[in-house]
């Protein structure tokens, strides 16, 4: 009885051989679901940044009529709102093929009768890790908001 439960070394190296093989298949897997999940959390965060950034620059062209007008400075809020994620510096600008794109729109009658301003931010965010057949960096993330103008 006692001699069933005892292990040869032939048996211990068999069984290690297995445990290495276990991993070699496994750890490809594993670090797939890693870098996908370390991209999905920078998406997640280009996301929540480009509503920021078209809440901030709203709420500024809110203020008034002739702010509104001033689509520069609508650029300069929403870079400031951006300026950590990827692919936006310090020395990006506003651009119709750039990474970032603001628009201002007056619109004579919003959604609630009144007055409004409507802007939208576009985020081309870059792919930090590239893995084939993933997206490939086309994700592009748009955000329109609109706020009734407070004054004139």
């Amino acid at each position: 009885m006692i001699s069933m439960l005892r292990m040869t070394s032939a048996d211990r190296t068999r069984k290690q051989g297995q445990a290495v093989l276990e991993v070699a298949f496994l750890l490809p897997w594993l670090c797939f679901c890693f870098v996908g999940a370390f991209d999905l959390g920078i998406y997640s965060y280009a996301l929540i940044s480009a509503e920021n950034a078209a809440r901030v620059v709203g709420m500024y062209a809110s203020s008034s009529t002739s702010v509104a007008q001033n689509p520069t400075l609508a650029c300069s809020y929403a870079l400031a709102e951006l300026k950590d994620s990827p692919g936006v510096g310090s020395t990006s600008s506003c651009s119709s093929g750039g990474v970032v794109n603001v628009t201002t729109s007056y619109l004579a009658t919003g959604a609630d009768g009144l007055p409004a301003e409507q802007v939208s931010v576009t985020y081309k965010p870059t792919q930090v890790i590239t893995l084939p057949g993933l997206m490939n960096g086309a994700l592009t993330i748009t955000r329109t908001v609109e706020f009734p103008i407070r004054g004139s």
